[in-house]
C-alpha cells in the first residue's frame, strides 16, 4: 500500500485554492499539482503524453481527460511526489474523478480528503476582480485582502513582475461560477458519498482559513 497522501482542493474561482495549496505544500512537504502547470511541464519535457497534449492544444481543441490522466500518472511517479500531493484544479468533473480513482488504485493510493472551500458567490466576484500574482514565484496578492508590504514588490521573491488575468472581471467571473456549479460542484456529492469530503469555511481571513486547513490535513495524513 502506497501511503503518500493525496488531497484535493475544491472550490469556485477566487476561493483561494492556489494560495492555500502553496501554504500546505510548505507546511507538510506536499507537492501542489495544478492542471495548467502539469500540461505546460509535460509539453516542455517532451514526454509522450506531453507531445499528445501539445498537438491537441495547437489544434485548438480541448485536451482529453485521458491525456491529462496520463500526464498525472507520469508526474505522480516522480520522486518528489513520494511525500504526497495536493491536486488543484483536477478533477473538475465526475468522469475525471472516476478516472483518478482508477489511477490511484493502480498505484495503491487513495484520496485522503477532498476539501471543499465553502464560499459565497457574490463575494467571489469582488475577490477575483482584485487579485493578481507574482510572475516570479506565483505568489498571489489582492488589491484589498492581501497587499504586498512594499507596493508592487513580491513579499516572497522580491520580483516586481506582477500579473493580472485578462478574464478576472465581474462578467467573466460570473460565467465561470455558473460553469463551476454545473460541472464541478457535483464532485462535492461524489466525494461525500465516498466519505472523503471535508468542508472548510473559506470566507474568513486567509490565516484563519490556513489554520483550519492545517488542522484538517494534520488529521487526515497522520
Amino acid at each position: 500500500m502506497n501511503t503518500a497522501p493525496v488531497l484535493i482542493l475544491l472550490g469556485p474561482p477566487g476561493a483561494g485554492k492556489g494560495t492555500q495549496a502553496r501554504k500546505l505544500e510548505k507546511q507538510f512537504g506536499l507537492v501542489q499539482l495544478s492542471t495548467g502547470d502539469l500540461l505546460r511541464a509535460a509539453v516542455a519535457s517532451g514526454t509522450p503524453a506531453g507531445k499528445a497534449a501539445d498537438a491537441v492544444m495547437k489544434s485548438g481543441a480541448f485536451v482529453s481527460d485521458q491525456i491529462v490522466i496520463n500526464i498525472l500518472r507520469d508526474r505522480l511517479g516522480e520522486a518528489d511526489c513520494a511525500s504526497g500531493v495536493i491536486l488543484d484544479g483536477f478533477p473538475r468533473t465526475a468522469i475525471q474523478a472516476e478516472a483518478l480513482d482508477v489511477l490511484l488504485t493502480e498505484r495503491g493510493q487513495k484520496i485522503n480528503a477532498a476539501i471543499s472551500l465553502e464560499v459565497d458567490d457574490a463575494a467571489m466576484v469582488e475577490r477575483v476582480a482584485g487579485r493578481y500574482t507574482c510572475g516570479g514565484c506565483g505568489e498571489g496578492f489582492h488589491d484589498s485582502f492581501k497587499i504586498p508590504t512594499r507596493a508592487g514588490v513580491c513579499d516572497g521573491c522580491g520580483s516586481i513582475d506582477m500579473k493580472r488575468r485578462a478574464d478576472d472581471n465581474a462578467e467573466t467571473v460570473g460565467g465561470r461560477l455558473v460553469a463551476y456549479h454545473a460541472q464541478t460542484a457535483p464532485l462535492i456529492s461524489y466525494y461525500e458519498g465516498k466519505g472523503a469530503l471535508q468542508r472548510v469555511d473559506a470566507m474568513g481571513a486567509i490565516d484563519a482559513i490556513s489554520a483550519s486547513l492545517s488542522s484538517l490535513v494534520q488529521g487526515v495524513t497522520a
